[in-house]
């Protein structure tokens, strides 16, 4: 069974596994305790260092009543391997163990979309959807996931895999939820940043993947998972989405007290 290793354990999140541990609940400490856990059928996450986004990501993961089966959408940062990129087999590794990758979920996607193919290359080195995992390896133990990396750079791609997803996730005969691992506005003062993450947040808050996909181009905002974004809300829409709430909003100047070169991080629920 193949197992993609983890790229940046020791650099974004703890190598020690006891650390690790710590780091994540810590990350969940940053925040109130959700009154109840709420069935969620997508979500955007961050994807920094936790040091920086973990709270905004925790504030997410605590409230979400997940279900066991996950498709994770992120970006390719790295530029390396196919635009539309699967992992169908085997499992990723973290510093908690392996998390398997639900091959029957990602055979019926690459059935119904031709865009996606088998790369694992394209997530070797890729942190966005990794750091995720120890978020969930904390919450339980039985979760499987589909990892697709997306480079797509045309919304009548995103379109197309978007639809895909709804397609195999109504048919699944279970509940999926479907994440999009993004961060927002990347390395202009805090100002500039929150007045263009906020663009971004109200396209998504509005359910309108065209929307987001045009503001981002229109006023020059560098999030970096608007492509999986996009893509996320045409499938959820298709799922019959109604809603969505934004969790948490802030910046690494938050951390690190440099609002110089700040990059934003959002936690929306879709519902």
């Amino acid at each position: 069974m193949p197992i993609r290793q983890p790229a940046v354990a020791g650099a974004f999140y703890e190598a020690n596994p006891a650390r690790l541990r710590a780091q994540v609940d810590a990350c969940f400490a940053e925040n109130p305790a959700a009154p109840a856990k709420a069935r969620l059928i997508a979500a955007v996450v961050p994807h920094a260092g936790l040091m920086y986004s973990g709270h905004v990501a925790a504030a997410l993961y605590a409230l979400a009543d997940l279900p066991r089966r996950l498709i994770i959408l992120c970006p390719n940062h790295t530029g390396t391997g196919h635009f539309a990129a699967i992992n169908r087999e085997g499992a990723w590794r973290t510093p908690l163990g392996e998390m398997p990758i639900d091959t029957e979920l990602a055979d019926a996607l690459m059935r119904k979309s031709a865009l996606l193919l088998d790369d694992a290359k394209a997530h070797a080195r890729e942190h966005s959807l990794e750091v995720q995992l120890p978020f969930l390896q904390r919450l339980r133990d039985d979760f499987r996931f589909v990892p697709i990396c997306l480079g797509a750079p045309r919304y009548a791609m995103c379109l197309e895999i978007g639809n895909a997803i709804a397609d195999v996730v109504a048919e699944s005969g279970e509940p999926v939820a479907i994440f999009a691992s993004s961060d927002l506005n990347h390395y202009e003062d805090q100002e500039t940043t929150l007045r263009k993450d906020q663009l971004a947040i109200d396209r998504v808050v509005a359910l309108d993947p065209e929307g987001l996909w045009r503001v981002v181009e229109e006023h020059d905002i560098s999030m970096c998972g608007y492509i999986p974004t996009t893509t996320m809300l045409i499938a959820a829409r298709r799922l019959g989405a109604t809603k969505a709430r934004l969790i948490k909003h802030a910046t690494s100047g938050d951390i690190n007290r440099d609002y110089g070169h700040v990059v934003g991080y959002a936690a929306i629920a879709v519902g």
